[in-house]
């Protein structure tokens, strides 16, 4: 095996560990609150993970500085997603995950810049995510850093997200890079009941992006695409196919998992479930 592929092990091994634990995170939120937009930010989770790992240049004791990457979670009600991974990354004393959902937390039901470092921009009134987006990366095109958006299929049928995709490939935003996690439900139903979108790859690439589809999940695969160079002049959008509530298998697949309200034995059985995985991927690392 190359030096460089078994760099991509490791690397895959890392944030896939990551991806798991945050997982556990989320478990331990609801365990605090037992009710939350679980499933998107299960669907979600890895990307955020592998971008966390191994592709932002962001860090806790330095998350002020000017030139950092910039991540912004769009569909901000599967803010679960962030908080755990930001607290496996020491951005916050994991400790104030056991007040999720509590009075005057720092972690609501959307993502707030005032009250948790790491958080980039308050979002959840959804499409706006992009725009945002679209406007940092402008403001950053002559620097090094890079703004990384994560959206919902659900999210795209709001017309403020393809103001923005025109306006980024109007503009050349080549620092720019939109990862849309297409997990085919939300809140009422199917997306393609509710408002179909499809076919989503094909309407950025005729906004002018430059598009890769992919498996969701598949760190292997994420740690590729994502470590392409983006094409010069070109803002580039990665169409992750996702499962709603991946991780957790009493609600994966579901339209309930997008907002679920779990009792203690089942999330007991998810905690089991979890831990189970994170002992795998933990002996995996030590050979």
């Amino acid at each position: 095996m190359s030096v460089v592929a078994q760099a991509d092990q490791v690397n895959t091994r890392s944030s896939a560990l990551l991806a798991a634990r945050a997982r556990l995170n989320v478990v331990r939120m609801l365990e605090a609150t037992p009710a939350g937009h679980v499933g998107g930010a299960l669907s979600c989770i890895d990307a955020v993970a592998v971008l966390y790992s191994d592709f932002l240049n962001v860090a806790p004791d330095r998350i002020d500085d000017p030139i950092r990457d910039r991540f912004l979670l769009s569909a901000g009600h599967k803010a679960l997603a962030q908080y755990a991974v930001l607290a496996e990354q020491g951005f916050f004393d994991k400790a104030i995950l056991d007040t999720y959902g509590l009075a005057n937390t720092a972690l609501g039901g959307h993502p707030d810049m005032h009250k948790l470092p790491g958080i980039e921009g308050n979002t959840g009134a959804l499409g706006h995510g992009l725009g945002l987006g679209v406007g940092m990366a402008l403001g950053l095109r002559e620097t090094d850093a890079h703004v990384y958006v994560v959206m919902g299929d659900g999210e795209l049928a709001e017309g403020s997200n393809w103001e923005g995709a025109a306006m980024a490939a109007h503009y050349g935003v080549d620092n720019l890079t939109a990862l849309v996690d297409v997990n085919g439900m939300q809140i009422s139903g199917t997306t393609a009941e509710v408002m179909n979108m499809e076919q989503i790859g094909a309407k950025f690439e005729a906004f002018g992006w430059n598009v890769t589809e992919i498996g969701g999940h598949d760190h292997e695969v994420l740690h590729r695409v994502l470590s392409e160079e983006p094409k010069p002049g070109v803002p580039t959008a990665i169409i992750l196919r996702t499962i709603k509530g991946c991780g957790i298998s009493e609600i994966a697949g579901t339209v309930g998992s997008h907002y679920w309200k779990p009792n203690a034995e089942q999330l007991a059985v998810a905690r089991t479930e979890i831990e189970e995985a994170i002992a795998v991927l933990e002996s995996a690392e030590e050979k």
